[in-house]
C-alpha cells in the first residue's frame, strides 16, 4: 500500500496472512504490530477487492433479479412497511455469482444503470411483477417475469 509506515515485508507479510484466511489479531501477533494497524490493513484490503470486483464483474446467462428492504420492525406508520428501512438490489447468476448494491430507491430510473453495467446484452433476466422492471421489456434483454402468486409459491 503506499504511504504506509509498515515496512514492505511486514506489509508482505499481512497480506500472505490475509490469502491465508487468517484473523487481523492472529497475524497482529506473527507479524509483530498493533492488533488495530492489522485490523486497519485487512479492512484497507477488503475495501481494494471489492472496488476491483465492483468495476470488472460482468454477468451472463441466466441472471435473476430481485430487491429487498432491510430493517427492523418500525412502531407506527401502518400500511408503510418499507418507510424507514433500506432497499438493497442484488443479482444472482444461476449457479454462480451474486452481487448486491445498496440503492436510493427502488425506481427504474435507479436500477436500470445497474443491470446495464452489470449484465451483457442478450441475457436472460428473471424478475418479478415489480413496475420498475418494465423498462427491461423494451430493452437489450430477454425478460422474463415470475408471478410469485402462482410460481415458485
Amino acid at each position: 500500500m503506499r504511504k504506509s509506515r509498515l515496512s514492505q515485508y511486514k506489509q508482505e507479510r499481512l497480506l500472505e496472512l490475509f490469502i491465508a484466511g487468517s484473523t487481523a489479531r492472529i497475524a497482529a501477533e506473527l507479524v509483530g504490530v498493533h492488533r488495530n494497524t492489522a485490523a486497519y490493513y485487512f479492512h484497507r484490503l477488503r475495501v481494494l477487492i471489492a472496488e476491483h470486483v465492483d468495476k470488472h464483474s460482468w454477468f451472463d446467462g441466466e441472471i435473476e433479479l430481485d430487491e429487498s428492504y432491510f430493517g427492523g420492525r418500525r412502531k407506527g406508520l401502518r400500511g408503510r412497511g418499507a418507510a424507514g428501512k433500506v432497499p438493497v438490489f442484488g443479482l444472482l447468476k444461476r449457479g454462480g455469482k451474486v452481487y448486491t448494491k445498496v440503492i436510493p430507491d427502488a425506481k427504474s430510473r435507479t436500477l436500470l444503470p445497474i443491470i446495464e453495467s452489470k449484465i451483457y446484452p442478450d441475457s436472460i433476466v428473471y424478475t418479478d411483477n415489480f413496475a420498475s422492471y418494465d423498462v427491461l421489456d423494451v430493452s437489450d434483454f430477454k425478460h422474463y417475469r415470475i408471478n410469485h402468486s402462482t410460481q415458485f409459491v
